[in-house]
């Protein structure tokens, strides 16, 4: 039987245990083959093949619940589960999803695609079958790529713990989230796993704790308490987990099949909450992916054969605005010794990594924990540096409280630099950042500014940091930006002026941030049909340039079209005709506002979702000749 022959895990469950490896070695290698011309997160999942194999070889699934975290890991998951021919569809419009979607798949059963909420799911699916009457039921959470460090995991662990459910957490280590892995609880685990005293004992429990065999259940308890104080004393430190009422399993290695077979079946037959600590080496099975799984997390194409990346020549074209953003805040913090940076383990994403091979003692990178590194930056302002705290829009949503009561309430003077704001592509509704403008417009002293290119990135940076100002914010998109040219000179704007762009008589485009490009672009089409197509470039969401709004209004554009990669609802269009109804009533109906409607956008081209909203250049010039 090869890989061709599994439509399920009922046909994995028909091999002998001696012909998994070579089901996996199929997988590997059905992955890479896959992704070097369908780009997606590729070393994740490659570090995730064997342990993925001997989950559905040992536990039932579907019935049996499992749960992936963040989703990077689960590719060799679809493949197994039925979706091996669509999976050469993933990540493109119309084809499955590059994560888990409940409503793709039976198997898929929980949707993730942010961190640190597995456990959570898995153990609130554990209460619910104890509730409903099924004891048998197992639930497996798994998480790994750095998600641990998450807040919400280790709330998750201290309910675990206290619940006595039925749930097994996976730790997937590998050592790495996108970046390199860090902090107190990383140190933790590679101590574990680098202490022989410590594993060898392990062994010596497992084969008395396990089987459960000669225990009494008082005596079996007392045994369990004892073991616990033993493996503390042979690691020389508390193991968090059973600290927190979890049985620990671990390490073991990841790789080995026959191993991760005979240590599922084991922990299978247990009852209460344990946590097996597998070790896995992320884009495992591929030489480049090894050696830079940074790199290779999402490498986009590349030669299947050498691993070799297929990179498009850049001579000549833009760099991308997270670039833009890594070069300039170096520039700053060059001629001003308060600013720092903040990452939640995106720095080589948001390029703060350029600063931190400069001014590795001015970078933090807090790991995969978004509400932290908002409070984190509030303490760094509230002693007088100037934090720019870089986080990806969807991601930033995980840390609204904070931005609200640690920040804006005490008028912390704290740069949020969302990146990846807008529609974002391939990595589809948990990723796209087009909730921002309209989850911060309502908070009070919360300034929100979007660039229409670099030289706008680096300008509201540069203003941004200047004394005197309360909390900002700056998004900007995912991608390339306008100019090859973009280091221009940095030069100071008003707080909430925006800028009229082109003249025009017939209709105004108002736009705020990047679409600003395309209502340029649909003005020149206008142009040679006649169509006097005037543009404004707001610049800022909040505060609004009203004198900019009044100046619109008293010119009586026959259409007053706004444009914006946010949604609809309580967005920047929504903000312009509510000033329009307020102050100039008789020409608020003639405002068209184009924006993400109110659904969640699926995942494809950048292109073709904004054609499917209704936000690209074709929208505004149809609109406009209406």
């Amino acid at each position: 039987m090869t890989l061709r022959d599994i439509n399920s895990p009922a046909d994995l469950k028909k091999l002998a245990p001696s012909q998994l490896q070579a089901i996996a070695d199929e997988l590997r290698t059905y992955i890479v083959d896959t992704l070097s011309t369908h780009p997606g997160h590729l070393a994740s999942s490659l570090g995730t093949v064997e342990l993925t194999v001997a989950l559905h070889y040992v536990f039932n699934t579907p019935d049996d619940k499992l749960i992936w975290d963040v989703g990077h890991q689960a590719y060799a998951h679809k493949i197994l589960t039925g979706r091996r021919e669509a999976f050469q569809s993933v990540r493109t419009y119309g084809g499955i999803s590059g994560f888990p979607k409940m409503s793709e798949s039976p198997y898929d059963a929980f949707g993730t695609g942010h961190s640190s909420t597995s456990i959570s799911a898995a153990l609130g699916m554990a209460v619910a079958s104890r509730m409903q009457g099924n004891d048998t039921r197992k639930h497996i959470a798994v998480i790994g790529d750095g998600s641990l460090t998450g807040g919400q995991a280790f709330e998750a662990l201290n309910n675990v713990g206290l619940s006595k459910a039925n749930i097994i957490v996976i730790l997937n280590d590998n050592g790495i989230s996108i970046d390199k892995a860090v902090g107190g609880l990383n140190n933790n685990l590679m101590r574990i796993t680098s202490s022989p005293r410590y594993n060898q004992l392990k062994e010596q429990v497992w084969q008395r704790l396990d089987t459960g065999k000669g225990f009494s259940q008082r005596s079996k308890g007392f045994a369990q308490k004892m073991t616990r104080l033993a493996k503390t004393i042979a690691l020389g430190t508390p193991n968090v987990f059973e600290a927190l009422g979890i049985r620990y399993f671990g390490p073991v290695d990841g790789h080995d099949i026959p191993a991760l077979t005979e240590i599922l079946e084991r922990l299978k037959n247990l009852g209460g909450p344990m946590l097996l600590h597998v070790v896995t080496r992320k884009g495992k099975g591929l030489k480049q992916a090894e050696q830079n799984p940074i790199v290779y997390h999402a490498p986009g194409k590349f030669d299947a054969q050498t691993g070799q990346q297929i990179l498009g020549s850049t001579q000549g074209k833009p760099i991308k605005f997270q670039e833009v953003f890594g070069h300039t805040i170096i520039e700053l913090a060059e001629q001003n010794p308060a600013i720092v940076g903040i990452t939640p383990a995106m720095a080589t994403g948001c390029s703060l990594n350029l600063m931190m091979d400069r001014m590795p003692d001015r970078v933090f990178d807090v790991g995969i924990s978004e509400q932290h590194a908002v409070t984190f930056a509030a303490g760094l302002a509230a002693q007088g540096l100037v934090p720019f705290c870089n986080i990806y829009s969807s991601f930033a949503q995980r840390a609204y409280d904070q931005i609200i009561h640690d920040v804006a309430l005490q008028r912390l003077p704290v740069i949020f630099c969302l990146d990846r704001a807008g529609l974002v592509g391939d990595d589809g509704p948990t990723h796209h950042g087009v909730f921002d403008l309209a989850a911060l417009r309502p908070i009070p002293g919360l300034t929100i500014c979007a660039p229409m290119d670099d030289h706008e990135l680096r300008n509201m940076m540069y203003t941004a940091q200047q004394p005197g100002h309360g909390p900002i914010v700056i998004r900007y998109p995912r991608g390339s930006g306008v100019y090859s040219d973009w280091r221009s000179p940095m030069k100071a704007i008003g707080i909430g002026e925006g800028r009229c762009l082109r003249e025009g008589s017939d209709v105004a485009f108002v736009s705020l941030g990047f679409p600003g490009n395309d209502a340029l672009a649909a003005s020149d089409t206008l142009a040679k049909e006649g169509i006097s197509a005037a543009v404004y470039d707001m610049r800022f969401l909040k505060p609004l340039d009203e004198r900019l709004l009044d100046e619109i209004a008293a010119k009586g554009f026959k259409r007053i079209i706004t444009i914006e990669d946010g949604v609809k609802l309580g967005g920047f269009g929504e903000a312009v005709e509510t000033y329009f109804a307020e102050h100039h009533p008789d020409q608020a109906s003639r405002i068209n506002i184009l924006a993400i409607p109110d659904e969640f956008v699926t995942h494809g081209n950048v292109s073709q979702l904004k054609h499917d909203c209704h936000i690209d250049q074709a929208a505004l010039i149809s609109t406009a000749r209406q």
